[in-house]
């Protein structure tokens, strides 16, 4: 495969993470699990691996334990190189500062690793949106227009009243930016920024040394609304599969669709492979009196019960006459003989003790956190 050495990575493991708290008191948003064996950052990861960027910079914030064991050497997307590869960039900061509190502060805390690069072109990348993008189209429309910044957006629906912190976007005849609307009181169909983007490197110091100066810490508020007029910003309309992260109920329904065929087309694409860490688990060991319907069950789990419409991930065990219906059990997560469980969201290694009935609702599905026993 060849690589651009004319462009850098960047992924935000930790915007966001308040709108998923559930899932992140103990991990980044980039670590939280997702459809069976993957976790959030293996997308964006992935995207900018099958684009041709040979060098990556994960920038993290706190709790990022697990995400540091998740990548390690970033083998498993061919990053572990001596030019270039993957980096982990937890934010420098003095012994007086914060940990920082936006895009823009975050870039500023980690600019002496992206001085380095000998990159013209960044593409920045959040790990709350899941989607599988080429992002060599977007540069060249980037390089074509002489913009300043472009912005990756997709049509679909937005609803305030079930989603959080989503910028809505509008653009002129001319593909200019026209409007940005930040977390807006509307409901319909709408041009979503997918919160990546491409600029080049020394247009983003620019913005971001101005910023510091000014004490400017959000790139949608302090740049793209504030800025629209003053800097060229054009759009890019994915038009694949894409799911946003900002609740728990839509973490909820973005693992329950990859249970339609066309879900799992739209994301994993022909000749776009998503890399993850291997976890050389044996294969699924399903007892005599097993069942499972309609459902994805990752390697290493045993089921000696029913399984319906439900997503389980690495080590879940389903015991004897157990039936689980319209579930996300993470890894590791053991179910009792005879329960009955129901639209149940799992943490890690939650065990469930025989003979227990747990029902939620697909609208509002019931969260047991990480190693909990009922």
């Amino acid at each position: 495969m060849s690589v651009n050495y004319n462009v850098l990575g960047l992924i935000f493991a930790s915007i966001h993470d308040k709108h998923v708290k559930e899932l992140t008191d103990s991990r980044t948003m980039g670590s939280i699990p997702y459809g069976g064996r993957y976790r959030l950052i293996d997308f964006p990861l992935s995207n900018m691996v099958n684009s041709n960027v040979p060098e990556v910079g994960v920038i993290t914030k706190a709790n990022y334990g697990s995400l540091l064991d998740h990548l390690g050497s970033g083998r498993e997307w061919d990053l572990s190189r001596k030019k270039g590869g993957l980096h982990l960039l937890p934010p420098f900061i003095h012994s007086a500062d914060k940990p920082y509190e936006g895009r823009l502060d975050a870039l500023n805390k980690v600019w002496s690793y992206v001085e380095h690069s000998p990159a013209k072109y960044v593409i920045l990348a959040n790990c709350d949106v899941v989607t599988s993008i080429d992002y060599n189209p977007v540069l060249k429309q980037h390089m074509d227009t002489g913009a300043d910044i472009t912005l990756i957006y997709s049509q679909g629906y937005y609803d305030f009243k079930n989603n959080r912190g989503a910028t809505i976007v509008d653009f002129d005849e001319d593909n200019n930016l026209k409007d940005v609307l930040l977390d807006p009181g509307i409901s319909g169909s709408c041009k979503i920024w997918l919160e990546s983007f491409i600029v080049s490197k020394e247009f983003l110091w620019n913005i971001v040394k101005d910023a510091d100066s000014r004490n400017e810490q959000s790139f949608t508020r302090h740049i793209l609304q504030a800025n629209r007029h003053q800097y060229k910003i054009m759009g890019y309309e994915h038009k694949e599969f894409f799911t946003r992260i900002d609740n728990i109920s839509n973490y909820y329904k973005a693992n329950m669709m990859l249970l339609q065929s066309e879900t799992r087309k739209g994301l994993f694409r022909e000749n776009m492979p998503i890399f993850t860490k291997i976890g050389d688990n044996g294969p699924v060991k399903y007892g005599v009196k097993a069942s499972v319907k309609d459902s994805l069950i990752a390697d290493g789990c045993i089921i000696e019960g029913t399984v319906e419409n439900s997503v389980l991930f690495r080590g879940v065990k389903v015991g004897k006459g157990a039936v689980v219906k319209n579930c996300v059990l993470l890894q590791g997560t053991t179910i009792g003989d005879d329960c009955k469980v129901t639209a149940l969201i799992t943490d890690k290694n939650v065990t469930i003790s025989d003979a227990r009935a747990i029902t939620g609702s697909e609208s509002y599905p019931l969260y047991i956190d990480k190693n909990g026993t009922l």
